[in-house]
């Protein structure tokens, strides 16, 4: 089975985001669609196989929310959480500009990013951690207030997101936040924790993708420096979260 839709159908379901795919870029898209359901045979990367679920909820769903929040040319990014490379990768293929770093906590999933960076040529670093340890004060790597963008799809609550992904944020930079149909009752509840961690709220959207499905574009722009104590340690951020 195929497992990406041709490349005249993806043109036309993008279209309806106002989002254009050269040929280059469809023939990337496909070898990590393909990569992504080969390696997923052997380990757990995605429960969405279907071409069209494929199309609409990985491609479109990480590609056209950086349509609504064009992020500048050249800016490095951080993907927190990126799993399988959602939505790191998909971003990298269509802006070859950015300079990505791709982190995850699972080491396999680690190994088959970077297998993606090299077959695509995305030239992305692919870092195995914590990403609350990562982003702390003198830790190893320097990645703290280091990102001109960082990004998070889906992981988890929007205040412990913020936590987790604003200390890699430089001061002028943003946290762009990919949520559910529930991310503008998220924000409300993680406004405490925006403002501790230096942040402030620049854009706050609801869409729906071409299925139908709603999700929240969240933009956090960071204005001031996160204070040292931040990130804490994860069992202090599950059990007291900000």
């Amino acid at each position: 089975m195929a497992v990406l839709i041709d490349y005249d159908r993806l043109c036309e379901l993008f279209g309806e985001g106002g989002i254009e795919v050269t040929r280059e870029q469809y023939d990337r898209l496909l070898r990590y669609c393909e990569l992504l359901v080969e390696w997923n045979r052997k380990m757990n990367l995605t429960a969405i196989t279907e071409p069209m679920d494929i199309a609409v909820k990985h491609l479109f769903d990480s590609i056209f929310p950086f349509m609504l929040e064009n992020v500048e040319k050249g800016c490095s990014m951080i993907d927190v959480g990126t799993g399988a490379g959602l939505p790191g990768v998909p971003i990298r293929i269509m802006r070859e500009d950015i300079k990505l770093t791709l982190l995850d906590g699972l080491g396999k999933r680690v190994n088959f990013l970077q297998a993606v960076s090299d077959k695509l040529s995305l030239e992305a670093r692919c870092i195995h951690g914590r990403a609350e340890e990562l982003a702390r004060a003198g830790a190893e790597g320097g990645l703290r207030e280091s990102f001109d963008v960082a990004t998070a799809r889906a992981v988890a609550a929007l205040n412990v997101l913020c936590e987790i992904c604003l200390p890699y944020v430089r001061v002028g930079g943003s946290f762009i936040a990919l949520k559910g149909r529930d991310g503008l009752d998220e924000l409300r509840a993680a406004e405490r924790a925006i403002k501790l961690l230096g942040g402030e709220v620049e854009r706050a959207e609801k869409y729906k993708l071409t299925s139908g499905d709603e999700r929240t574009l969240i933009v956090i722009r960071k204005a001031r420096e996160t204070a040292e104590k931040y990130p804490r340690g994860w069992g202090q951020i599950k059990k007291r979260a900000l």
